[in-house]
């Protein structure tokens, strides 16, 4: 497997040593930081808006995006400066986010009116994702991917942990409309850091219309299949998102009704991955460059999925299972992250920079497409096995 420190570096990018010293890569990161925060208010206030029943509608529509539009815009970002990207989309959001807000404190968000700003938010972060991911190839060194990416992934670990805190606490002490216009002001905070980016970047060649895009889109496809390694990343990317729906299906089943955990036991267990999720950053930084990127991916997956073959075995009182829980939690976030991040280093350093958006939509696309199916299947296996069996077996399927 190729290591990013490798590669020929652009001599018009920072020095190795001197990442955190520039000044264009503090924007990303905190334009970056900011929308993170953002979205992850947004997705627990929103649904305070709608009814129970109203609830499982919104959240489709919000997640559509992702299938419906993820290999469009991985060719549309490819042809545009990934800093304009970031800063449309980043206006579009506080502009989304602010009308719900306004309408919240009216009255009038009813729920066609919700459902619009749901697919509206969702569409824009896939736009955002897309384009933050591409944009780092293009503002840093080669050599740099790892530690640029180690740093991004930690304030997405911690804006994953802290982003629902907030929201819930604005809605706790205030309202949610009031929680709304507060993830909009981070969305308009990372509008702010990131139109500061200076470093100009090359405009990619332009796309002239739908049949160009379609053919950019073939492109995109043909690379990732052609290479090696991207395409090992998407196949493993598919299947660990199809087993790992799965997994969860069952496991948010198991820890109820064969653990007898309450429903913040569950919120307990299900939040230890967050800072194992920020160890992981940490640890990417580091340990590829010193053990080798073959090895760190392989030892953070058998670590990380490892884990969760102690689940099916556990049994007696909560004094007993939660610890342990947390204990499998904090272990996998942190696996999944260290993987997570070294996969992504590998990733664009194999991918020209005119196919970063295309490759990074590409396997987003595949990866998340996996998740409704593995979700139904967990449930259908869960039905006609049992947890306790459904669990092994998957946790066995998701380690492999």
């Amino acid at each position: 497997m190729p290591s990013p420190s490798s590669a020929v570096s652009d001599s018009g990018r920072p020095a190795p040593s001197s990442l955190w010293r520039d000044r264009d890569f503090r924007r990303l990161w905190v334009g970056q930081t900011a929308s993170q925060l953002g979205e992850h208010t947004s997705l627990l206030v929103l649904p305070l808006f709608a009814t129970a029943g109203q609830l499982g509608v919104l959240r489709a529509v919000g997640q559509a995006p992702i299938l419906l539009l993820s290999l469009f815009v991985g060719a549309w970002v490819d042809s545009w400066r990934t800093r304009t990207v970031m800063v449309l989309t980043d206006a579009g959001r506080t502009l989304a986010l602010g009308a719900a807000a306004l309408g919240g404190l009216l009255g009038l968000l009813g729920l066609p009116a919700l459902l619009v700003v749901a697919f509206t938010m969702g569409a824009l972060s896939v736009f955002f994702d897309v384009a933050y991911q591409a944009s780092l190839v293009r503002l840093v060194r080669r050599d740099q991917l790892v530690r640029g990416n180690s740093a991004l992934e930690g304030s997405r670990s911690a804006a994953q942990i802290g982003g629902p805190a907030l929201g819930g606490a604005l809605v706790s002490l205030l309202s949610a409309p009031i929680a709304a216009a507060s993830g909009a002001l981070f969305f308009a905070l990372s509008f702010l850091s990131i139109r500061r980016i200076r470093r100009r970047e090359s405009i990619p060649e332009r796309s002239e219309g739908p049949p160009r895009i379609g053919r950019r889109i073939h492109e995109g496809l043909r690379f990732v299949v052609g290479d090696t390694s991207l395409r090992t990343v998407c196949l493993a990317s598919a299947a660990f998102q199809f087993c790992f729906a799965a997994l969860m299906t069952v496991y948010l089943l198991f820890l109820p009704r064969e653990l007898h955990l309450s429903g913040t036991e569950v919120g307990l267990a299900l939040a230890a991955a967050g800072p194992g999720a920020l160890l992981g950053s940490v640890l990417a930084a580091r340990l590829p460059g010193r053990f080798g990127y073959g090895v760190v991916l392989l030892s953070a997956a058998a670590l990380g999925d490892g884990a969760f073959l102690c689940v099916p075995a556990l049994h007696g009182s909560p004094a007993v299972t939660v610890p342990v829980l947390l204990a499998v939690g904090f272990v996998f976030g942190t696996g999944g992250q260290l993987v997570n991040v070294t996969v992504m280093a590998v990733r664009q350093t194999a991918t020209p920079d005119r196919m970063q958006g295309r490759v990074a939509a590409t396997i987003t696309f595949v990866g998340m497409g996996m998740i409704p199916l593995g979700s139904l299947l967990g449930g259908f296996l869960a039905q006609e096995w049992g947890l306790g069996t459904v669990a092994a077996a998957l946790s066995r399927s998701d380690f492999w």
